[in-house]
Formats: C-alpha cells, sequence, structure tokens
C-alpha cells in the first residue's frame, strides 16, 4: 500500500514543488506508467506526467495494474487560478457532485462523482500554515481551503494542493518549497510522526462537511483552522443549484424544490463517510449564504438523510 503524489511537467506550480520534495534523501527511481517517471521513498511514490493534472483520470487503479502496488491515497500538485490575482496556497478535495449526465465538464471528471476527501485535507491545512509562518509567506500569501471542484476522476481519498494565482507565483520557489515541506513533514519522511493518519480510533471523531458559502469557505475555513477538527467535502453554493420555488406557476413543497443540491449533498456525505470510517460527520451550514427558502429545504433534506446538523461550537 502506498501513497501516490502526483505533478505535471506542464505546470511549475506542480513540478517545482514535486523537484523540491526529490531533492531530499531517501528518492530512488521506480518502475511507473507507460511513459511517466516514477520515484520511491518508503512507501510514498511521486509520479510525473506531461499532461494536464485534471485530465490523467483512475491514476490508482492504473499504478496498481502497472506495479502492483494498492494506492491508499492520492495528493496532486497544481497551480491556482483566481480572478483576483492574490496569492495563496490552497488545499481543496475534488469532485463534480451537482452535475449531471449532459451537463458540460469544465474541469474534468464526471456527473455526479467525487473522490473521497483525503483525511489529511484538515490537519495538513493547519500545517501548512505554520509552514508558510516559518518561511515568510503569510501575510503575502493566503493559506486557504478550497471548495469541492473538479477532477481526476479516482475513487481513492485525494486532495490537490496548489499554488496561486498568478505565473509569478506559480514560479516562486520559495512557494514551491513550502509545499515540498508540506509533503515530507506531513508523511513523516523527514522521520518524524506523519499528520493526519486516520485510523478511526483517533480522539476526536467529528468531520466537517462544509454546505454552502463561497469558493474559499471562510465560515468553513473558521471551524477547519482549530486543531484536532477533521475536514471532509466542502459544497459551495455554485453546486447546490436550486430551482427558486417563487418562479414556479404552481405550489411548491420544499421537499419538491428542483435542481441537483441533494445529489451534490448526498454524494459529498456517502464519499465523507467512506473516507472516515467510524467518524462522526456533521453538516456546517453558512447560514448566511442562504436565503430562507434554500436554507429550510437543505435542513429538512439533512434531517430526512439522518445527517447531523451542527453549530460552530459543536467542534
Amino acid at each position: 500500500m502506498v501513497i501516490l503524489i502526483v505533478a505535471t511537467t506542464t505546470d511549475p506550480a506542480s513540478f517545482n514543488p514535486a523537484n523540491a520534495l526529490l531533492s531530499k534523501p531517501g528518492w530512488a527511481p521506480t518502475p511507473s506508467l507507460q511513459d511517466m517517471k516514477g520515484f520511491a521513498n518508503g512507501a510514498v511514490r511521486v509520479l510525473l506526467h506531461n499532461s494536464s493534472i485534471i485530465e490523467e483520470d483512475d491514476l490508482d487503479a492504473r499504478w496498481r495494474e502497472a506495479t502492483g502496488e494498492h494506492v491508499d491515497e492520492l495528493i496532486f500538485l497544481s497551480k491556482h487560478k483566481a480572478v483576483s490575482s492574490r496569492p495563496a496556497l490552497t488545499v481543496h478535495p475534488i469532485g463534480v457532485p451537482h452535475l449531471r449526465n449532459g451537463d458540460v465538464l469544465p474541469q474534468g471528471g464526471k456527473p455526479g462523482w467525487a473522490a473521497p476527501p483525503n483525511p489529511r485535507i484538515g490537519p495538513w491545512l493547519r500545517l501548512l500554515k505554520r509552514i508558510a509562518q516559518d518561511h515568510g509567506l503569510v501575510p503575502e500569501f493566503e493559506v486557504t481551503l478550497e471548495a469541492t471542484h473538479h477532477g481526476p476522476i479516482t475513487d481513492t481519498p485525494a486532495m490537490f494542493l496548489e499554488i496561486g494565482s498568478t505565473d509569478e507565483c506559480w514560479k516562486r520557489q520559495d512557494a514551491a518549497e513550502v509545499m515540498a515541506l508540506l509533503v515530507w513533514e506531513g508523511l513523516g519522511l523527514g522521520g518524524g510522526a506523519a499528520v493526519g493518519n486516520w485510523n478511526g480510533e483517533n480522539h476526536n471523531k467529528k468531520v466537517l462537511l462544509g454546505i454552502g458559502g463561497g469558493h474559499y469557505a471562510p465560515r468553513h475555513m473558521d471551524i477547519a483552522l482549530k486543531d484536532n477538527v477533521w475536514v471532509g467535502h466542502l459544497i459551495s453554493g455554485y453546486s447546490l443549484p436550486m430551482e427558486d420555488p417563487s418562479q414556479s406557476k404552481t405550489e411548491t413543497n420544499t421537499k419538491d424544490i428542483g435542481g441537483s443540491w441533494k445529489q451534490a449533498i448526498k454524494v459529498a456525505f456517502e464519499v465523507t463517510q467512506m473516507a472516515f470510517p467510524g467518524g462522526e460527520i456533521l453538516a456546517h451550514l453558512d447560514h448566511k449564504s442562504f436565503k430562507s427558502w434554500q436554507k429550510n429545504a437543505i435542513t429538512n433534506f439533512l434531517e430526512e438523510q439522518n445527517i447531523t446538523i451542527s453549530r460552530r461550537d459543536f467542534f
């Protein structure tokens, strides 16, 4: 069983952190996929390919077929784009659980799919903030979660680590070194204890399932930065399409509100359960981001699905 770190040579925000990681001791070439390069260090593997980071689907299964090694988790290194152009270091789960068959897939994945969130997301967010502060990147760089989005397709617990948000930032060697240190320390490759291992027997079993809010999930971030909090999927408002009942010509019960919002919540909850066996999955709503009819509909649906709704002080 191995941990697979994936990077692409086409993206400096992916390739540079991978190179910085591989410059540390203990790495050796290892059999890999097709014309891709592979490196091994204990139970950790680095895979370098030449495609878009969101286009190489099923790397877990393909790695197992090529090497005989089962992949326990996937960690992708990538660039982050933002209209604001603000320097950022981000962590996020992946999936497009709100999309339906026939919908456009702008950034990979498949309709109604989300990968199990890598349990390290919460602990590594906090570790990333500490390392970035120690290396003087904060406050220039914002350290933040992002909501669940894009591919590639996998059924293995996964997360993205990204450097944003401009070409200049993507090429910053100090940012690349911080991301490399996050992986190095987070996986215990330097001899210390690994960070974020979930075994179902952890003292705190509460797992955040974020629902609503913007892409950077500020109200969910407030919880995720607390010690010992685990983070599952973060479903932003744009991933909860809901048809406004006021636009309907007939009276609409909250249970009958159209859109793929129920699908998105159900998929996100189910794969978060898969990622945290024995965990207590708690739905945290960004109440201020919803209109009253939306909040009522979501709350009713969560209760129907026996999904516990939390307050901030539950964590």
